[in-house]
Formats: C-alpha cells, sequence, structure tokens
C-alpha cells in the first residue's frame, strides 16, 4: 500500500480545529473611462439593476465556492454582505464583502469569491458600452478567528 504525502492529500483536516467565529472582508475594484463612467451613473445597464444583480451575484459566488475553488470545504454561511462605495471623482466603485460563519475554518476564500463574482457582474452589465472596463485589487482586508489569529491589511 503506498503511502499518501500528507502535504498532498486533498482538503484539509479540520476536525481538530475549535469552533470559533470566523469572518473575513474582502475588496475589489471596478475602474471605468470617463464616458463608461458616465453611462454607469446615468444610464444603467440595458441588463438592469447593475448594483443589486452585482450582489445577488457576490452572494450566490461565496455559497458556491466549493464548487468553484477546489478543496474549499462546504460551509454554511452566516453572513454574506456585499456593499458598493461609487468614488465619482476617480470613476470607480469599490466592493465590499463581508463573511462570517461559525466553524472550523476559515472563510478568506468566499470573502474573495464574493467581490471577484460582484466586479465580475459589473463588467458583464456594463461591456456594452466599454470593454475596457478594469477590475483590480482583489484582496482579502481583514479576518478574525481561528489559530492563525486576526489579519488586517
Amino acid at each position: 500500500m503506498k503511502k499518501i504525502d500528507a502535504k498532498k492529500q486533498g482538503m484539509s483536516d479540520t476536525s481538530y480545529k475549535n469552533i470559533t467565529t470566523r469572518r473575513a472582508i474582502a475588496s475589489a475594484q471596478v475602474v471605468f473611462s470617463s464616458d463608461s463612467f458616465a453611462a454607469f451613473v446615468q444610464e444603467g445597464s440595458p441588463k438592469g439593476n447593475i448594483l443589486e444583480t452585482a450582489r445577488v451575484a457576490g452572494i450566490i459566488a461565496a455559497k458556491s465556492t466549493p464548487q468553484i475553488i477546489p478543496l474549499c470545504h462546504p460551509l454554511e454561511l452566516s453572513k454574506v454582505g456585499i456593499i458598493f462605495d461609487i468614488d465619482k471623482k476617480n470613476r470607480n466603485v469599490m466592493i465590499t464583502s463581508e463573511v462570517i460563519y461559525k466553524g472550523r475554518t476559515g472563510v478568506e476564500m468566499e470573502a474573495l469569491t464574493a467581490v471577484a463574482a460582484a466586479a465580475l457582474t459589473v463588467y458583464d452589465m456594463m461591456k456594452w458600452k466599454d470593454k475596457g472596463i478594469i477590475i483590480k485589487d482583489i484582496r482579502l482586508m481583514q479576518k478574525s478567528g481561528g489559530k492563525s489569529g486576526d489579519y488586517k491589511r
């Protein structure tokens, strides 16, 4: 019988970890040209309400993380929140997600997946005006809970 390399066996074993409240906050930025930002603010999208659709996409993505990212644990999330901050001066939208879960593994991937999907949805709904819209700076901002401790960017 071949011995399994502990570092290459698949999903992490979380059975020994303590159940704690896990929280993660992630962000992403969508940057528009002058014309596309004006259309975003004034016209919106022919597909419908951009930010509400992006919010729902982000929530669905967070809940679907194990189907998108291999080896992520399926989790019963307690909260997924998505907020949008429209910066008219710099023609961008900052997307922030907050994910909370009480269990044995972190929710960083769920928070990151949420903002990525929300940003992609904004792009999809505005590509009719400009295919040069930029999605950037997808990153973890904070995490708490678990044995690795807290993190804050």
